[in-house]
């Protein structure tokens, strides 16, 4: 196809994917920023979640990892993986991170990141051009615009699950415009089903914004009220059909929120006038403001819009009134609540920008198709401007930044009435039109790489960020791999993590996991036996402990220098290395038939251990805790200077000590190592149990602490000291009546028992929702022994068999199979009646 016959609605989508991605990568290189500079940009939940969930989904794709769809048995001791695909890595995109090399993980989903801010580019200037004809180098300017939106560049730049709403709001919209025109029903419930299966948090957000552009676009066309409900009707079948469609993945992720560990507890608080419309301007910044930016282009035209004479009233009012309203929305806490699927979001309270980002964008190309804004349209549109950026600057955004806001400002604003200006000038002359459109494109080119810029820059200044794939992460890897055999025993990662999910990211079976969906079951069970967290419970590390390396059969544990990458921590070199133990296999049988929950733990994570293995072999002393000022005994002592825990234990005992609200370090007065206790007062965060080394021959036991914040230490309960003779007693107990033989495939367990088990036996393994058992083939309850798989026994089983099955997976399906049968009686519905009525003009043809 020759260039001048092209579909300029093509030749529009292209240039939009071209811009977003120079100015998307130039802005990369300017902040020297990964991959074209020593700076990570794996920072927060990039590093912690979205890498490591990119790491696993290309584990499974080139068959490495333990586990399948159903469960991952890397993460929390075996967690359900569906809910985690469908929230995380269900893009059409996730799965190019196959053709990648596993140690260029990093990349890969940069690259990802790249290619869906493109193709959302596109997908924006190709429905420009469908709803009204105009210039397609301009429609190619707002859909990068849009793409490169402050909403794309602040939030979803690290969050890249979410840029797949970003894609899916034009699409939506392009739904709407098919269903007014009355066809392509099939292909926009596949549209919709794609968008919702991509993310459906962010799709149920484009899904509302593409809603109210269609009841606009409805009551713009001034169509008669029956053709209106018509149109209506259809375009809610259309996307009806669709989330049906997506409803075996979408019904397993809400199922799976129902048994997550609950996180925090927000409340709404709308951001300053001054703040919100800081947001509009290049360059600002602000994690809990929403990122209202597209470029002064697409804002100047916008507020010329409701000016511009040659737009008809009802389309400039329309439209005008639409973009204000849904301004007004995110400021309000009730609208708030339904933008966000009616939960409070556990973070920034203003992800639906996009859309009004999206509408923006739309109500600047109306001000441009129907002909450029006259001078009394851009006048009003300057001074509108003036009061935003005077508003503004009396907000803390611009004040922080305005050392390069004011400039990239004046000069975008330059850019963009000059390149204006010159547009009106070029009937006179023409040959200006080439300089107006490289000015308009420029200030777009140069006030977004500014902008992201800034957002990279600051973002990794104000959140906790991670290092790319490197040495580091190879040698755990090696270590890993050297000592892994799975499911004979697990191979724990090693406590001194590099990111939240380890386990995924270099291997093993660890307990270590961080997701949204975080088992509420796994977090209180953990948190009993004295495991520590952060992200309010749904970031769960490992627990170095012997007695629970027993008890989840932990044979090889990873011990690994501190990250040189976290500067606070305390630095060391030296190489990976494991230790490994002789434990119980991953199927044990307990002597009774008692069952429990996690609420049957006590205050006591040593006995809370001791509960699970089922012997007592922790000896807990009176401590005394000097250096301390008096507290709460139930809450615990206060210190906030150096002080000593001393007690009496059985030499050649191993230390332990347990204070989840202490931070700082402790070591034993006469040796061992300097373990790092994290906690903070905000309650985010709490320190795990850590062994601090061996009672010496005289049996004084003193502790030395140093805290770097004021924090508490328990006033009893605090120490423990571990028999180790008892614990291999208990362990050569459990061997011997455990299973001979266990087996895991995906969301499958089966175990050979001993003849005549009797009692309980036991799945070293969360009782999250969905486990099902059966004994020799006879089904059994799948009970919960202290958090973890119990089925009873009756003395004559020789297997067990516990298979896993997602809540909400056998009714998705229903909805699913039930839409997809719908949809293919509609289409062939369709197909019927568009073969009669092409017959008619067939026979009259022949009768010429």
């Amino acid at each position: 196809m020759k260039w001048g016959s092209a579909d300029p609605r093509a030749v529009a989508a292209l240039l939009a994917a071209l811009l977003a991605t120079l100015a998307f990568c130039a802005a990369d290189v300017i902040a020297r920023s990964y991959p074209f500079g020593p700076r990570t940009r794996s920072v927060n939940d990039l590093g912690n979640q979205y890498v490591p969930f990119h790491a696993h989904l290309w584990d499974l794709l080139h068959g490495r990892a333990d586990g399948g769809l159903l469960v991952n048995w890397q993460s929390g001791y075996g967690s359900s993986f569906l809910p985690d695909l469908g929230t995380y890595v269900s893009s059409p995109f996730a799965p190019l991170v196959a053709v990648f090399p596993r140690d260029e993980i990093d990349l890969a989903v940069y690259v990802i990141t790249v290619l869906k801010t493109a193709v959302a580019g596109a997908a924006m200037a190709w429905l420009l051009m469908s709803l009204r004809r105009g210039r397609w180098w301009a429609a190619g300017v707002l859909g990068a615009s849009y793409a490169l939106c402050g909403w794309s560049l602040a939030l979803a730049a690290f969050n890249p699950m979410w840029l797949d709403g970003l894609i899916a709001l034009p699409l939506l919209c392009l739904v709407g415009e098919w269903a007014t025109a009355g066809r392509r029903l099939v292909p926009g419930a596949l549209i919709v089903a794609l968008a919702w299966i991509a993310n459906f948090y962010t799709a149920y957000m484009a899904t509302l914004g593409a809603a109210l552009v269609l009841l606009l676009r409805l009551v713009l066309a001034e169509l008669p009220w029956r053709r209106a409900l018509a149109v209506a009707g259809r375009a809610a079948v259309t996307f009806a059909l669709g989330i049906g469609l997506a409803a075996p993945l979408v019904i397993v992720v809400y199922s799976g929120t129902q048994h997550a560990y609950p996180g925090r507890e927000g409340h709404f608080a709308p951001v300053g006038t001054e703040d919100l419309l800081a947001r509009l301007l290049p360059t600002t910044y602000g994690y809990g403001s929403p990122a209202l930016y597209v470029g002064i282009t697409a804002l100047v035209l916008a507020l010329a819009l409701p000016f511009h004479r040659r737009v008809p009233v009802r389309v400039r009012a329309g439209w005008t009134v639409l973009v204000l309203a849904v301004a007004l929305s995110l400021q309000w806490a009730p609208t708030s609540l339904a933008w966000h699927a009616f939960a409070v979001p556990n973070g920034s309270f203003y992800r639906q920008a996009f859309v009004l980002c999206g509408l923006l964008v739309i109500a600047a190309w109306h001000a441009l198709a129907y002909g450029l804004p006259d001078r009394r349209a851009l006048g009003a549109a300057a001074v509108l401007l003036a009061l935003i950026a005077a508003v503004a600057s009396r907000s803390s955004l611009t004040r922080h930044h305005s050392h390069h806001t004011w400039p990239v400002v004046l000069l975008a604003v330059a850019g963009t009435l000059g390149g204006l200006a010159l547009l009106r000038l070029r009937n006179a002359r023409p040959a200006l039109a080439g300089l107006a459109v490289a000015l308009l494109i420029g200030a777009q080119f140069g006030e977004s790489a500014a902008t992201a810029a800034v957002a990279t820059g600051t973002r990794l200044g104000q959140m906790d960020d991670y290092a790319p794939w490197g040495e580091r992460q190879q040698k755990e890897a090696d270590a890993v791999a050297s000592a892994d055999a799975w499911p004979a025993y697990r191979t724990e990662p090693g406590r001194e993590q590099t990111v939240a999910n380890d386990p995924m990211t270099v291997g093993g079976q660890g307990s270590q996991y961080y997701s949204s969906l975080t088992a509420d079951v796994l977090s209180r069970t953990l948190t009993a036996l004295g495991d520590g967290w952060t992200s309010r419970g749904r970031s769960l590390q490992s627990l170095d402990n012997p007695v629970t390396d027993a008890v989840f059969s932990v044979g090889a544990r990873v011990h690994n220098p501190p990250d040189p990458h976290q500067k606070w921590l305390p630095q060391g070199g030296g190489p990976s290395t494991v230790t490994r133990e002789d434990v119980p296999p991953l199927v044990t049988v307990r002597p009774t038939a008692a069952h429990s929950t996690p609420a049957s733990f006590g205050p006591s994570p040593y006995r809370n251990q001791e509960l699970l293995l089922g012997a007592r072999v922790y000896t807990l002393p009176r401590t005394t805790l000097s250096g301390a000022r008096k507290g709460d005994a139930a809450r615990g002592l206060l210190v906030d200077g150096a002080g000593r825990i001393t007690a009496r234990c059985r030499p050649g005992s191993s230390v332990f000590l347990w204070a989840p609200h202490y931070s700082g370090t402790a070591q034993l007065a006469d040796g061992g190592e300097r373990k790092l206790f994290r906690s903070d007062a905000a309650g985010t965060k709490i320190a795990a149990m850590q062994p601090l080394g061996t009672v010496r021959a005289a049996g004084q036991v003193r502790i030395r602490l140093e805290p770097n914040r004021l924090s508490r230490v328990p006033a009893q309960g605090a120490v423990g000291c571990l028999d180790t003779a008892r614990l291999r007693t208990a362990v050569q107990h459990l061997k011997s009546t455990g299973a001979t033989r266990v087996t895991v495939s995906d969301g499958t367990v089966h175990a050979q028992l001993p003849a005549g088990s009797r009692g309980t036996a036991v799945v070293a393994a969360p009782r999250i929702a969905g486990w099902r058992c059966s004994a020799d083939g006879a089904e059994a309850a799948a009970g919960e022994f202290h958090g973890l798989i119990a089925v009873p026994l009756n003395g004559s089983a020789a297997s067990l068999t516990c298979t896993f099955h997602p809540p909400g997976l056998r009714l998705g399906t229903a909805v699913g199979g039930a839409s997809l049968l719908a949809l293919i009686a509609v289409g062939a519905v369709s197909a019927v009646r568009r073969r009669s009525a092409t017959r008619p003009g067939e026979r009259t043809t022949t009768a010429h």
